[in-house]
C-alpha cells in the first residue's frame, strides 16, 4: 500500500530527511569528483529524487530511511552516467575519461546518429 501523505506532510518529511542527500554526497565524493559533476547540481538532482521517494514510498516495503537512501544512491549513479555528463546518449564507455570518442568508436554504437554527434 502507498502512502497517503498530504503535500504538507510530504514537505515536512523531505526537510528532515534533507541530511540524508548531504550523507551519500560525503560518501560518494570520490565519485563526484572522477566524474567531474558539480556539487550544486548533484544536490539539485538529489533534492528532486528525495522529493519522489518520499512521494512513492510504500510502508509494506522497507523504512523510510532505507528507501530515501536506494533512491538516493541510484540517482547519483546515474548523474554520473556518461550521457547526462556529456549530453551525449549511447556515448562510447572511454568517453568520460578523456572527454573526445574517436569517429570510429562512435559509429560501432548501434544507434550513433549525426544529432548524437554533434556536441
Amino acid at each position: 500500500m502507498k502512502n497517503t501523505y498530504t503535500i504538507e506532510e510530504r514537505n515536512r518529511i523531505v526537510e528532515e530527511h534533507l541530511w540524508c542527500i548531504k550523507a551519500v554526497i560525503k560518501q560518494n565524493r570520490a565519485l563526484i569528483e572522477a566524474a567531474h559533476l558539480d556539487r550544486d547540481d548533484v544536490f539539485q538532482d538529489l533534492s528532486i529524487r528525495l522529493i519522489r521517494a518520499v512521494g512513492s514510498y510504500d510502508p509494506d516495503k522497507g523504512t523510510l530511511k532505507q528507501h530515501i537512501f536506494s533512491q538516493l544512491r541510484y540517482e547519483l549513479r546515474s548523474c554520473a552516467a556518461p550521457c547526462r555528463t556529456t549530453g551525449i546518449t549511447d556515448a562510447p564507455r572511454d568517453f568520460r575519461k578523456s572527454g573526445i570518442a574517436s569517429l570510429e568508436a562512435c559509429a560501432s554504437v548501434e544507434y550513433a546518429t549525426e544529432e548524437n554527434l554533434v556536441a
